[in-house]
């Protein structure tokens, strides 16, 4: 069976680098445009090109490199904006302008002192002016999550109207939970003209912790594309996860969705993000933190040993990282000690074991974790003639 494609579209460069301290350099940005192109994303966000001379000039040499996805420039519903954005996105191969508007509330009232109707002509003439320039034209409805569903269909109809390829529909401020979100995305389905003709979009934030499970839900709903970021990075507590949600579609055949990414190369790509950005990656982080495939526990690493998938739902080699680890700690077990000891060239008897562990104990006792140099030192004090494996 085929499984529906769901487009990933990154916005490591735009959403992800809006972090304080996170600014990337033009050849920075050219190295992951790169590298994330290879890896298979449909969608690059190359940044928002009105808002500097720099995001310009990057979003301009990015569209000259990139050879396989589409580029996109960020705009609010501004017509300088949108002029600018057309500008640098001219050398891309396959450019997109996405352009938008807040329609919640809070924004329509508060943030822009308007009407709602004012909101609905403003965001044609945005998307209308936008394709004029290029084919792709993404609307964001800034704060759809919050946003009442039946204004939110008619936004979203018009700008159908007007040339719209693509609604984005953002939990911009992280407050939906997964059924709320996937309940809107199936309304925006059911009571949208034209709605068969676009391509749904997901772009959650993270503040309360669900921007996966929402995007998973919107997907779940009809939504086929997902906006996201390596490591999850993004202002305030950051975006949907990339790794994530490839890896949900990829664990979870019978939700019958799939991206195009090589999920092989997700490790080295969240390391470059990671080390050009110099934000650090968790260690519990999912799919791709240090210890997303490291087991201290005797009784798990028991059953790793024995067979990996008794604790591991995946393959670290389908996510780039080559094994499983053994960390020893006090908390380890016998089988443990002895699958290290024969890493490092120790062939252990079960009464050598027992000897060994003893006084293994002792040192995990003082260390909070015992390494390979460790080993051949325990062995040493135990002062017994050991085979070489």
């Amino acid at each position: 069976m085929n499984r529906e494609k769901v487009q990933i579209f990154d916005t490591t460069l735009r959403d992800g680098e809006q972090v304080p301290g996170c600014k990337l350099d033009t050849k920075q940005k050219l190295i992951i445009a790169n590298r994330l192109d290879e890896m298979g994303v449909d969608i690059i966000e190359a940044g928002f090109p009105v808002s500097s001379p720099g995001d310009f000039l990057s979003v301009s040499e990015i569209s000259k490199i990139v050879k396989n996805a589409t580029v996109c420039g960020l705009t609010r519903a501004v017509k300088n904006d949108i002029d600018v954005a057309a500008q640098a996105l001219q050398y891309a191969k396959k450019p997109r302008i996405h352009t938008g508007i807040g329609t919640s509330d809070s924004h329509v009232i508060h943030k822009l002192n308007t009407t709602r109707e004012d909101i609905i002509e403003r965001a044609k003439a945005a998307v209308a002016h936008a394709k004029s320039y290029v084919e792709d034209v993404e609307f964001y409805a800034e704060d759809a999550g919050r946003t009442d569903n039946e204004f939110l269909a008619r936004v979203c109809e018009e700008v159908i109207k007007s040339g719209a390829t693509v609604l984005n529909i953002p939990d911009t401020t992280g407050y939906c939970l997964p059924e709320e979100y996937g309940a809107k995305i199936k309304y925006l389905k059911e009571n949208v003209k034209g709605i068969e003709n676009v391509i749904l979009s997901c772009h959650c934030h993270n503040d309360l912790g669900m921007a996966t499970a929402n995007s998973i839900s919107g997907a779940i709903n009809g939504a086929r594309q997902i906006e996201c970021t390596i490591n999850g990075i993004g202002e305030r507590a950051g975006n949907t996860a990339l790794e994530e949600v490839v890896m949900v579609f990829k664990q979870h055949p019978y939700l019958n969705l799939d991206t195009n990414i090589n999920t092989r190369q997700l490790n080295e790509m969240s390391r470059l993000v990671s080390e050009s950005m110099g934000m650090i990656v968790q260690p519990n982080k999912a799919i791709v933190g240090a210890n997303a495939f490291a087991h201290s526990s005797g009784i798990h690493q028991d059953g790793v040993i024995k067979n990996r998938a008794t604790y591991e739902i995946m393959d670290p080699l389908d996510v780039g990282v080559n094994e499983s680890s053994i960390i020893l700690t006090a908390r380890s077990g016998r089988a443990a000690l002895a699958y290290r000891a024969k890493k490092v060239g120790y062939e252990l008897t079960k009464v050598q074991l027992d000897i060994v562990y003893q006084e293994f104990l002792k040192f995990a006792d003082i260390k909070k974790e015992v390494l390979d140099m460790d080993i051949h030192q325990i062995i040493e004090v135990c002062k017994i003639n050991i085979q070489s494996a």
